[in-house]
């Protein structure tokens, strides 16, 4: 598949993934107001249950409500979360000797603030391990589970200058219909229907030391959630490292064979593994297809003509059905859509 240098195209979520915080939202926000934020976005009411969201969606939506409702959690929790939380849990963190006292700070922070859950840092066989135990009777919100988990791990790279491995994420509810869009934001093996939502950093990185200046605490909340929000860690997640490989190939008949040759591996035991991975060869090829498109489409710098052929479809005719079938809109409407919403 030809594609420009360094593409950087990050994976689209489900719009089916967005819709656990909307819903809390619809709760939170004046219907008027949601509305008005969705629109800004290219996200409106009208738009398909079976659409896609691209990060920088997410993460101007994460920037509205956080300004204008004054919570940085968004409604996820029982109690709001202040404007200037994000940036004194930054400054805690960024003053500890090491990453496991650093992550002890997080913990601790929150434990403060949230009557839902504690946080809790347990030693996992030598590997650090942050979950959060239910006070009373609250059941995990799969949205407010995974942003915070996703802020421990993001928080604790950006102290360290690296993405951080992770041995495993679990999660205390069962798999839902879009389990695929999750390692889109972790870089581990995600479990689902465990006892408590945890997330497990790899062995040996406790004493890490922790190094951020006050300028670089500044640039990172200026960008937040952009910079933890989304994973960009590729040697994890098996169908990550094959959507790395296609974008690298030069050419649009790379197939099965090639991929397994590549991973050295068996086309038959690559199959397997994706298999228990839930998804497909196909599979993450068109996921692929699909975001270079939704990229292309949001720029407005190609045809629609042009994007098909771009991405191996012998007629317009086809790219419109396939894009139908990934996104439920037409690759027309998207584009106007998210030139609606600016």
């Amino acid at each position: 598949m030809t594609t420009e240098p360094n593409p950087g195209i990050l994976p689209t979520v489900s719009r089916a993934f967005l819709e656990d915080w909307l819903h809390l939202l619809r709760q939170q926000c004046p219907p008027q107001q949601l509305s008005g934020f969705l629109d800004q976005i290219g996200l409106g009411a009208a738009a398909q249950p079976g659409g896609r969201v691209t990060h920088d969606q997410i993460v101007r939506l994460y920037q509205l409500i956080a300004a204008e409702t004054g919570d940085e959690m968004m409604g996820l929790w029982s109690r709001p979360i202040r404007t200037g939380t994000l940036k004194h849990l930054c400054a805690s963190m960024r003053g500890a000797s090491s990453l496991s006292a650093a992550l002890y700070r997080f913990t601790s922070f929150w434990n403060l603030l949230l009557d839902d859950f504690e946080l809790v840092l347990e030693d996992d066989g030598g590997r650090m391990c942050v979950l959060l135990e239910p006070r009373a009777d609250h059941q995990p919100q799969r949205f407010g589970h995974m942003l915070m988990l996703k802020l421990a791990h993001g928080v604790a790279s950006w102290l360290t200058g690296r993405e951080l491995p992770l041995a495993e994420v679990g999660f205390a509810f069962g798999r839902p219909d879009f389990a695929e869009d999750y390692p889109v934001l972790f870089p581990a093996p995600i479990r689902f229907g465990q006892r408590r939502s945890k997330i497990i950093f790899s062995e040996d990185l406790g004493d890490l030391p922790v190094s951020r200046s006050e300028a670089e605490m500044q640039e990172f909340l200026l960008r937040a959630p952009r910079d933890w929000i989304f994973t960009s860690y590729r040697t994890h997640a098996l169908p990550l490292r094959l959507r790395e490989l296609l974008l690298a190939a030069d050419r649009l008949e790379f197939h099965l064979q090639d991929a397994a040759n590549a991973l050295n591996l068996t086309s038959r035991t690559l199959i397997r593994h994706l298999v228990a991975e839930g998804t497909s060869f196909q599979a993450i090829k068109d996921g692929l297809r699909r975001d270079i498109a939704i990229r292309d489409l949001s720029r407005g710098l190609k045809s629609i003509e042009e994007i098909s052929q771009d991405i191996g479809f012998a007629s317009a005719a086809n790219f419109h059905r396939a894009f139908r079938r990934w996104t439920s809109v037409t690759p027309g409407a998207y584009r106007r859509s998210n030139r609606s919403g600016g």
